[in-house]
């Protein structure tokens, strides 16, 4: 499927969605730098979990708006929000006024808005894309994610110091663009049916009680956990061994010339790698592997996926490091986007927003196993890591099967009823 085909919400979501990312990524490990300097490391560290904290509330309440209010309403009002903070963010950096309470402030109200509209952006994907196309949507939408984490990582790493003002305020400029586009161009996608469900907190709760009593959501959300706990160890447990355990040496020697790389060096190259190929080989070969069964394609890239990472835990030679981002890239591409697509289609429609708001909830909890992994890698040997790693990818497809079953049961139960209908 070409980005033309697509339909017209979807393109203009994903046009955004690129640049919401690449704000996103570009500020957010600013702000940590700024609120450091401007208390201390630990406060700032607070500061930040509390954000985190308020961000998976706000997701909450956002999935549940969406499908009382439908996604458009929702979504114009988490852009209003986040473009009115960038505004006062601006204001508050610039020569006139330097507030670092109100900055937090403001920062608070950015992400929080930008967490009720991010279910309602999620829902509206599944609301206009079909069954047989989500795979391919995905891809697609998982390669604009990652060219904006690479644009913005570098933009922001390169224009912090001395334009930090500048990149706010180039923030509230785009954050105003963005809700424009979804005053102007964007048609209500929320089915029919979702107008009649009740409203109020009562209803909500309700709502997430009900989300919490569906046994195969929460399968599906302990499997994407499971994959997600590996994923997060390159920025946890994987990060600190390769800083404290990994031995300096030559990368490349061309005469009298060489680089010699220690842990951390290598860390780095490991990211930029996976990015890298993300970027560049993400639709060809999203494209390429559109041929397989999707079931073989996810259980196949967990696999993959998995042993690129039990690599990372075990390696001591930076060339094989390397050749392990390409295995792990391989196994992302493969699973990730055919995972989205089971998401899509284990949910019910009428709650599709508070199912996807409380499926966001595994990579919050997927945060806390890396830090515990951090602790747990303290006391053992990287051999055990590995094996846990092993664990994770095992009783993540065991899940997956499981899930692909029901899939199948599902679909099987409504062809009768479809061809009754028809």
């Amino acid at each position: 499927m070409r980005f033309s085909e697509l339909h017209r919400n979807l393109k203009l979501r994903i046009g955004v969605g690129f640049f919401q990312r690449f704000f996103d990524i570009m500020l957010v490990p600013l702000m940590v730098i700024h609120f450091s300097r401007l208390y201390d490391a630990a406060t700032a560290g607070l500061m930040t979990l509390v954000v985190a904290v308020a961000t998976v509330g706000c997701n909450l309440v956002g999935g549940h708006l969406s499908d009382v209010y439908g996604r458009r309403r929702v979504l114009m009002a988490g852009e209003a929000g986040v473009f009115l903070s960038y505004i006062g963010l601006a204001l508050v950096n610039s020569p006139l006024v330097h507030s670092g309470p109100a900055t937090y402030v403001l920062y608070l109200c950015a992400a929080c808005m930008a967490g009720v509209a991010l279910p309602a952006n999620e829902a509206m994907i599944v609301d206009v894309s079909t069954p047989e196309s989500r795979t391919a949507v995905y891809t697609i939408n998982y390669w604009v994610i990652n060219v904006a984490f690479m644009l913005g990582s570098l933009v922001g790493g390169f224009f912090y110091e001395g334009y930090f003002l500048h990149l706010l305020t180039a923030a509230a400029i785009a954050t105003g663009g963005i809700f424009l586009v979804t005053f102007l161009a964007l048609s209500e996608t929320a089915p029919s049916e979702a107008a009649l469900n009740p409203r109020g907190v009562k209803p909500a709760l309700q709502g997430y009680l009900a989300v919490a009593r569906d046994r195969v959501f929460l399968r599906l959300v302990l499997a994407a956990l499971l994959v997600w706990s590996v994923e997060v160890q390159i920025s946890s447990y994987l990060a600190v061994r390769l800083a404290s355990d990994f031995p300096e040496q030559r990368l490349l020697s061309l005469g009298s010339w060489q680089v010699t790389v220690d842990g951390v060096n290598v860390l780095g190259i490991l990211r930029a790698t996976n990015t890298l190929l993300v970027v560049v080989c993400g639709l060809w070969v999203g494209k390429l592997l559109g041929r397989l069964d999707e079931r073989t394609r996810l259980v196949a890239g967990v696999v993959i996926f998995t042993a690129g990472y039990m690599a990372w835990a075990l390696g001591a030679n930076a060339w094989l490091m390397i050749a392990a981002a390409v295995v792990v890239t391989l196994g992302e591409l493969m699973n990730q986007p055919v995972n989205q697509t089971l998401v899509a289609a284990l949910v019910p429609a009428d709650s599709r927003t508070k199912y996807m708001a409380a499926y966001g909830l595994h990579v919050r909890l997927g945060y806390m196993v890396g830090s515990l992994s951090v602790i747990l890698g303290a006391v053992v040997d990287s051999w055990v890591m590995a094996l846990l790693y092993a664990a994770f990818g095992a009783a993540a497809i065991h899940l997956y099967r499981g899930l692909f079953r029901i899939q199948d049961a599902r679909a099987a139960a409504e062809e009768p009823k479809a061809e009754a209908d028809a």
